[in-house]
């Protein structure tokens, strides 16, 4: 299905409910989302024209507007019909959606953050990959940076924040190293999370996966069901940085690529191409997305034109 209009070909932007091409996606500059990063995101992504974990990922925004004791102005039918007209809109098969609440601002002149207006924004871009499938097939470069994660008594990992410096200087960090991506770790040496993805390391016939420090990723909790699921031995735990270097087999899980092979960590060739397991799991996980796993299908027919087209 082609985009509605021209100008949706690159995506969809929804603002004050109005839909608008993404390059059209505007932020008051005095909105505290902006000024202070005080909001907070889902990240959800349709591939094959189904949206996968929908039910899930609007579960976790309710969570962080509680923890954030943000008050969304749209209820939850309204956020998931808005996700569904902005792919229509764009008329994307394979969809790269995030919704969005920043805390508004409080009256000019007052600090006091009660009385600001939640706001709710989102946007539609084709599926984003954080490594390439070319990229894939031989294996992430990962480097580990010796900056620390925002720690958790200050910044509840489990909301999905837009606290990211320590993400982005870490990424600089690892492109000086000739990395394509990096994992930070906690005070206590302990790996935590990269930039948008967990990470699991191999060590023998067992998994490990930090069990703290780090958002609960939706694909994260996809290999957790697949590893159940195959009778693979997986344990949550504390992943150190010596382990990690060790291990037999690294990947990491994002919605934006899935699980994706990491075969070299830092100097240490993990593997030249990815592990078995590693490739059993990334292949099992797009096979049973591509089988409906957890799927909802986009609702084409909620594009506002298309129905016009329909009639006429």
């Amino acid at each position: 299905m082609p985009p509605a209009e021209a100008g949706f070909a690159d995506g969809t932007a929804w603002i004050d409910g109005r839909i608008v091409p993404v390059a059209e996606a505007t932020l008051p500059l005095l909105d505290w989302g902006f000024l202070r990063s005080d909001a907070c995101q889902e990240t959800i992504s349709a591939r094959a024209g189904m949206l996968f974990r929908l039910d899930d990922h609007l579960n976790r925004f309710e969570r962080s507007l509680a923890k954030l004791r943000m008050i969304a102005p749209l209820s939850r039918a309204e956020i998931r019909q808005a996700i569904h007209r902005l792919i229509a809109a764009a008329g994307f098969k394979d969809a790269y959606v995030q919704i969005i609440m920043t805390r508004g601002r409080p009256p000019i002149g007052s600090r006091d953050i009660r009385l600001c207006s939640n706001r709710f924004q989102a946007f539609c871009i084709p599926y984003v990959w954080i490594a390439p499938p070319a990229v894939q097939e031989r294996g992430l470069h990962l480097h580990v940076s010796r900056r620390l994660r925002v720690p958790t008594a200050s910044v509840d990992p489990m909301v999905k924040h837009y606290h990211w410096l320590d993400f982005e200087m870490a990424l600089m960090d690892a492109h000086d190293h000739g990395a394509e991506t990096a994992v930070v770790s906690d005070a206590e040496g302990n790996i935590t999370e990269g930039p948008g993805f967990n990470i699991f390391v191999r060590q023998g016939d067992r998994l490990l996966t930090p069990r703290h420090g780090m958002l609960d990723g939706m694909t994260r909790r996809s290999v957790l069901e697949l590893c159940a699921e195959l009778g693979i031995a997986v344990e949550e735990t504390e992943v150190t940085v010596d382990a990690l270097r060790s291990a037999d087999e690294v990947f990491l899980t994002s919605t934006a690529g899935g699980v994706m092979p990491v075969t070299r960590v830092d100097d240490i060739a993990i593997r030249n191409r990815p592990g078995a397991i590693t490739a059993r799991l990334r292949q099992a996980y797009w096979d049973r997305r591509g089988a409906g796993w957890h799927g909802e299908a986009v609702d084409y027919s909620s594009n506002p034109h298309a129905q016009q087209e329909q009639a006429s």
